[in-house]
């Protein structure tokens, strides 16, 4: 699967490991950056992967920030994405069973290295049940900026 990623210069010290882990799961990975750990706006960063996302290019998205918010929520300006914040493997499940969430993101300020990679099986490793949820994304969709 083609995978979109992004983070920010305070997720750069993890991108390594992350991208590796989703290599090692069999991905492709698109990197839209950042490239070192100088000072970037994670809006810019969150965006491009987003975009990638919404449009097709990329089936998934995975966003790191300090806490994994503010990626986040420029990834959810873009339409038709459902980028989730999670700091644990529970919650990355559910949202890709219950919220067909298409990006992930989390904090490289709140997750270390070990739980960042049990958060990428969880989300992967789901799928999206649909039924009673598939009204629920719907509506999501229906919503615009």
């Amino acid at each position: 699967m083609k995978v979109a990623f992004a983070c920010d210069h305070a997720g750069f010290a993890l991108k390594e490991a992350v991208i590796a882990h989703l290599k090692e799961m069999g991905h492709e990975v698109v990197d839209f950056g950042c490239y070192t750990p100088e000072r970037v706006d994670y809006p810019a960063q969150g965006e491009k992967a987003a975009r990638a996302v919404a449009s097709g290019e990329c089936a998934l998205g995975v966003l790191i920030c300090g806490t994994g918010i503010g990626i986040s929520l420029a990834a959810n300006r873009v339409h038709g994405i459902r980028a989730a914040v999670c700091s644990e493997s529970y919650s990355a499940e559910l949202t890709r069973r219950h919220n067909d969430a298409n990006m992930i993101a989390f904090g490289a300020r709140v997750v270390g290295e070990g739980t960042a990679c049990a958060i990428l099986d969880a989300f992967f490793g789901a799928k999206f049940e649909g039924g009673r949820h598939a009204q629920r994304v719907a509506m999501l969709d229906e919503i615009r900026p």
